[in-house]
This record gives structure tokens, sequence and C-alpha cells, in this order.
């Protein structure tokens, strides 16, 4: 066990996100905006790639929407945030008062129940499953910023689900179903914990009775096991998080299901019932990545910077051995491009073995190497990521739908970066 923490140890230096997200030309940070990424071509393609997944799996089932960055102090104190949590938001001066009565939003719910609010909704309609991508902006203490991980910019996948009581069970399954899928996509498996009410929170102890019992027989429904945090809900209501470990065996927080009570009361959330009267809905708070940038930072730690093909920012580079071979390589990085596969041609003045080194280093999934054979015969001199000096002679056809079949699936890669982890060292 000592050994296996000492190895895991040395592991995560090797896999630090800070070092790798430059190394790999993903993103920096410069001190002309503390907190905030600066995202690379590379890193862009990554953080698209991966906010195209979401919205993909969203499409059907969620209505996605975009709402302003800058509320006054009403909506807060609205919400409850200007007495519970104003000293991690970011205020902004009001030159008609004076005071400091703006601010960037932490946050999206208040703004997604104020978008509820505006329309009318019949009972036959809910759930209603608003999503957004949104920029958040939290005021962290700079002593606590530490790359991705800790930041004061970011955005969340996030959404609140309206919607009738008598749907928490199957609504929470239905989320809960969706967020474990999710990681499983990336090799992660969770662990499942119940928080209950803070000693800091708004709302009356029936109202929390309510949302804790309903969310604890919803949660025990589904027959998964779980762990209790007492406690350590939101200051609005009991939630249930979702812990994934890596590949190292490290525990983080991810995901959260958030039954609210509370929203509905302060914004006066409404639904017609089949009654024609007016019905308090209820409020479920949904995080799958929790933040995309810190995501980011765990799947290039989980996966050391060697990413499936699928997210991988490049997916092929191709090498012809020499100038006369350009012409060939370059029309090899067209086909694969005209299929949507991200390729680059590598055609620099530098040895065979360089450019091959070179994109080892990088962490390319493919390298296609192409010389007098490969350009007569239509084939590739293939290096997959991880295989060594070993290469194979494919047909471009047979590579080609290879590739695609991988980015089709979200295969997870080959050969797995992984350090060996203790049972229950997480």
């Amino acid at each position: 066990e000592l050994e296996t923490h000492l190895h895991n140890l040395e592991e995560a230096k090797k896999r630090d996100h800070r070092v790798l997200g430059k190394a790999l030309g993903l993103f920096q940070i410069f001190p002309q905006a503390p907190g905030a990424a600066f995202w690379t071509p590379k890193g862009t393609t990554l953080y698209n790639t991966l906010e195209g997944f979401v919205r993909e799996r969203q499409k059907d089932a969620f209505q996605e929407i975009k709402t302003p960055l800058l509320y006054n102090k009403k909506l807060w104190e609205q919400s409850g945030h200007w007495g519970k949590y104003k000293e991690n938001m970011f205020l902004v001066l009001d030159n008609e008062t004076g005071e400091h009565d703006m601010s960037l939003k932490p946050m999206n719910c208040p703004s997604h129940h104020v978008l509820y609010a505006s329309e009318k909704h019949s009972y036959r309609e809910l759930p209603v499953r608003f999503v957004t991508f949104d920029v958040l902006h939290r005021n962290e203490l700079s002593g606590a910023l530490s790359g991705l991980t800790r930041v004061r910019q970011f955005s969340q996948d996030d959404c609140h689900v309206y919607l009738r009581e008598d749907q928490i069970e199957s609504e929470v399954k239905f989320l809960m179903d969706f967020i474990l899928s999710y990681y499983d996509t990336f090799g992660l498996t969770a662990r499942l914990k119940f928080a209950t009410r803070p000693e800091q929170r708004i709302g009356s102890d029936e109202l929390w009775d309510r949302a804790e019992g309903a969310l604890r027989a919803a949660l025990e429904s589904t027959g998964r096991e779980y762990e209790m945090k007492e406690g350590d809900g939101a200051f609005y209501g009991p939630k249930i998080d979702f812990d994934v470990t890596d590949s190292i065996g490290r525990a983080w927080q991810l995901g959260t299901i958030q039954l609210d009570y509370n929203a509905p009361e302060r914004f006066d959330l409404t639904y017609t019932g089949d009654d024609n009267a007016p019905h308090r809905p209820v409020v479920i708070h949904r995080a799958v990545s929790g933040s995309f940038e810190r995501f980011i930072a765990i799947l290039i730690e989980h996966f050391g910077g060697a990413f499936p093909v699928w997210l991988a920012p490049e997916q092929v580079r191709v090498i012809p051995i020499a100038i006369d071979y350009n012409e060939h390589a370059q029309a090899l990085v067209t086909r694969l491009k005209a299929h949507g596969i991200r390729a680059t041609l590598d055609a620099r003045n530098e040895t065979l073995n360089y450019r091959v080194r070179e994109g080892e280093v990088e962490k390319v999934p493919y390298m296609c190497v192409i010389g007098r054979r490969e350009a007569e015969e239509h084939t590739v001199a293939l290096r997959a990521r991880g295989g060594g000096k070993k290469q194979d002679i494919l047909a471009q056809d047979a590579f080609l739908e290879r590739v695609l079949e991988e980015v089709r699936t979200r295969a997870l890669p080959v050969v797995a970066e992984k350090a060996p982890v203790a049972e229950g060292d997480a």
C-alpha cells in the first residue's frame, strides 16, 4: 500500500494539469486576468468538443437558454445570495446610486427563475428543464486560486428543472442516470453522497423536512448505495453529490442534484394544475461537470494528457518522409478533414525521428508516416500513441474507418496511462 501511495504521488506530479496544460499548448493564465484562463486554439478545440458533447446529450429533453451576466442586488436579495453569498460575488458600482448594488452572476439559478416566472405553465408541460453554458464569476481569494481547479471565471453545464412534487422520484432517477453515464464515457467512477441542511440556510424547518424527505426517498428508490454528509447541503436545499475517482485514485466532487423548495416561494413560481388553480412547483438544480474548467483539469490529469481520440484537439498528424511525398501527405490530411477528423500536416525540414518524437511528446493519438510505398499503395505507416516504435501498415480506407469508429463510439484509449490504485485508496 505504501508503494502504491508513493507511486500515485509521483504520478500526480507528472500529471499536474498546470504543467501539462502548458506543455500541450492548451491554456495559460496570465497576471493581467488572475483566476481566468486564456484558451489556445488547441485548448479551445478541447473545450468546444466537451461542450458540444454535453449539448448533444441534452438536445432532446432540455431547453438551452442564455441570460445576462449582470444584475441588480434586488435579484440577489430575492434569491438570498446577497445575505448568504455576498462576499464571494464581484460587486459593481452603480453610477446612479454611487453604491455597489450590482453584481456579476456567480450562479445561474436566479436568472432561470426569472425567465420561468415570466410565462404561464401548465402541469402538462412539466418538467421544464432549462440549461445554460453562461460565464460565471466568483470572487475567490487570490491565495486560493490554482490552475483550472480554483478560478474566478468559469462556465457550468448548469440545469434547473421545474417540476411537480409527484415527479421528483422519476426526475432524480433520470438525472442520476444521465450524470453517471456521462462519467462512464471518460472511465470515471462515482460515489453518491447525500448532504443535509447546513447551519447557515434559508427557509423554514418545515420546508427543509419536506425537501430532505423527498430527495432521500428518491435517492433510495434508485437502489444505489450512498454516504451521508450531514450539514453539507446548499443554503437553499439538500443535495446529492457525485464524487468521481480518477485513474490514480483521487476523489473529486463534481456533479450535483439539489432539491429546492425555497426558490419557488421566493420567486412566486407557479404552474396551472389539472384543477385550473395555481400550484407551486419544486426546483432541482443539476450540474454534471461542475465547471468545464475544473472538469478539463481533472481530465488532463486523469488521462495524463493522452485524451481519447474523439476528445483530442489534434487527432491525426501526417508526416511525409521527404519533400517528394508532401503532396500525398497533404491529400490524406484533406481527406481526413473532409470526414471531420482533426488532422494536421508536419512537413517541416526536420528529421523524421525528430518529428515523430515531437508527436509522441504532444500525445497525438495517431501519426501517419508517408513514404514511397505508402504513396504508391495508398497506405499509411501508422504509429499509435503508446505503441512505442511499432508501425502498422494500413490501407488509408481502413485507417479512416478506424478513426471514425473510435470517434463515433467515444472509445477510451487502448493504452491507458494509469498507475496502480489500491482498493479503497480514493
